[in-house]
């Protein structure tokens, strides 16, 4: 069976940092695409990154682009999305989510309607 979980939300300042993880179980990573994306109350879904882990291809929402980077661990099955100089506006909750294939475009890649499978969650609160 499919899973995601996420995990490393929390409470940090404006300027902080966090390191989000996606761990995958019940299929290896190697023919998927792994995307974050990212829900603030009142707000849309949005795409936030995206990486292709056959080749190891990323995608950025201009938004955190120079401030978030998105990573992967093969031997422990898990995507990570780095998120350095962190702003109110990014307090959201974050999902990561995945499908198999590889992405040609930023524009897909940070499509919600092109995942497949989708974990809970974890929160990231950036307040003073």
């Amino acid at each position: 069976q499919v899973q995601l979980v996420e995990s490393g939300g929390g409470l940090v300042h404006p300027g902080g940092s966090l390191r989000l993880s996606c761990a995958a179980s019940g299929f290896t990573l190697d023919y998927y695409a792994i995307g974050w994306f990212r829900q603030a109350p009142g707000k849309e879904r949005e795409g936030v990154s995206c990486i292709n882990i056959n080749d190891g291809t990323t995608y950025y929402a201009d938004s955190v682009k120079g401030r978030f980077t998105i990573s992967r661990d093969n031997a422990k099955n898990t995507v990570y999305l780095q998120v350095n100089s962190l702003k109110p506006e990014d307090t959201s909750v974050y999902y990561c989510a995945a499908v198999m294939g590889a992405f040609g475009s930023a524009a897909h890649a940070l499509e919600t309607r092109d995942y497949d499978y989708w974990g809970q969650g974890t929160q990231v609160t950036v307040s003073s």
